[in-house]
């Protein structure tokens, strides 16, 4: 044939071994991990459905647990919540934290709600928040009833009597007679305060006592405001020691000036005084001048016309003046009080205007000095929180004591103040009624 010249040589392919499925190599030996001393008894974990393990050492069957533990250290027993909390009562400072207040005053409202509200009207009166004050009490007529309500009535008539709120006071009348069924309190005409100016509660006191300086110096500013007031006055200087010479050149002139206008200003226990700064002058020394013109006005109000004339000339020496001249004694101007509204004359000391921030080392003196101590509030407009706060520590140690001390005729706003503050435990305070 043709093709059989062109034939290849016939190249047989080498024989391959026919493929067979190798047999699997003989798996190790699965070992049970080792657990560590602290699991060996926990029991091994459940299989996860669908998937499949190898199985290791065939191990005892174990009863299938109650409840599925999680994995990890075993879980201690729940303590109860207050232990277990990161926070307890015990770890917050109690300093920092302060019962429910006003301003400091511990306040029960669970107890006496009553209580509360009468607390937070006079509060805010103090601290000259009158119109608050004033919307507070209008909601609490209409809320409270009975003796309860008349309570908020009487701080209401105050309230518009110390503003000087007339028309509403009136109107306030008509409401308070039909809700009560009680005649209301009537506008007082003329305040306490120009009353006592006038005459009608007999001569006011002040008490000078100690060494008087500028920043100590508030009876020498009452006094001021009295006889700017043409108001009767009494100066006991009976525990007065001395004074700086910017107070005794105020001293000298409200004195002088009242002597000249025949203001009824009268001192009392003075004589110690005029020793110890008459001693103190010495005639050529320049450098108190105020001292020397208090000593010669008290020379003119108390000592001899000898006494005063030859200090009146060292004073001439010292600073090249002209000596002063002695002046004839003239009785002082008593404005008439008529029988009607004239009040027997005692030893209350009186107080009037309205109180800030005063520390009463007055009354010191006015406790000290009598047997039966009387503080007449009846000219008080306002009394703030901190002059009750003060006045509470002023008594407190005489009560102490066993005095008795007696407030008298604060109105029904500064009354409820003092007995919030706790000044009726240190004092009677007896309250006009209305």
């Amino acid at each position: 044939m043709v093709f059989s010249f062109f034939k290849k040589q016939d190249k047989k392919m080498p024989e391959r071994p026919a493929a067979r499925p190798r047999a699997p190599d003989p798996l190790p030996e699965a070992k049970a991990p080792v657990a560590p001393p602290e699991d060996q008894a926990k029991p091994l974990p459940e299989p996860l459905p669908d998937l499949e393990f190898t199985p290791g050492k065939p191990t005892k069957p174990q009863p299938a647990p109650a409840a599925r533990k999680p994995e990890g250290k075993p879980v201690a027993p729940l303590a109860p919540l207050a232990a277990d909390s990161d926070f307890s009562i015990d770890d917050f400072d109690s300093d920092d934290f302060t019962e429910s207040s006003v301003m400091g005053i511990d306040v029960n409202h669970d107890e006496d709600p009553l209580q509360a509200c009468v607390e937070q009207v006079v509060v805010l009166y103090a601290n000259g928040q009158d119109g608050a004050a004033r919307s507070l009490l209008e909601t609490f007529v209409r809320s409270y009833h009975g003796r309860e309500g008349r309570r908020f009535w009487l701080l209401l008539f105050d309230l518009l009597q110390a503003t000087g709120e007339r028309a509403a006071f009136e109107k306030l009348g008509a409401d308070y007679a039909e809700a009560c069924e009680m005649s209301p309190p009537t506008w007082l005409q003329e305040s306490p305060a120009a009353k006592q100016a006038t005459g009608a509660v007999g001569p006011r006191k002040i008490f000078l006592q100690g060494v008087l300086t500028v920043e100590g110096a508030l009876p020498v500013s009452e006094l001021a405001k009295l006889i700017e007031q043409k108001a009767q006055v009494t100066v006991d200087c009976t525990k007065l020691i001395g004074c700086d010479d910017e107070v005794a050149g105020q001293l000298a002139d409200l004195l002088s000036r009242a002597r000249k206008t025949r203001l009824s200003v009268v001192l009392s226990g003075t004589d110690v005084f005029i020793d110890r700064l008459n001693s103190r002058m010495v005639a050529g020394d320049i450098a108190h001048e105020p001292s020397w013109r208090l000593l010669l006005e008290l020379l003119q109000r108390h000592g001899t016309q000898d006494a005063f004339e030859e200090r009146a000339v060292d004073y001439a020496v010292t600073f090249e003046l002209s000596p002063p001249s002695w002046e004839p004694r003239v009785a002082a101007v008593t404005p008439a009080v008529s029988a009607a509204t004239a009040r027997p004359a005692d030893d209350a000391y009186y107080l009037s205007g309205e109180l800030k921030g005063c520390r009463f080392d007055e009354l010191v003196a006015v406790i000290e000095g009598v047997e039966q101590p009387i503080i007449d509030f009846s000219g008080v407009r306002r009394l703030d929180f901190v002059s009750a706060g003060q006045l509470v520590n002023r008594l407190a140690p005489y009560k102490a004591a066993g005095r008795d001390i007696v407030i008298r005729s604060p109105n029904h706003l500064v009354a409820e103040l003092m007995a919030v503050v706790g000044l009726n435990k240190q004092a009677r305070i007896l309250v006009p009624k209305s």
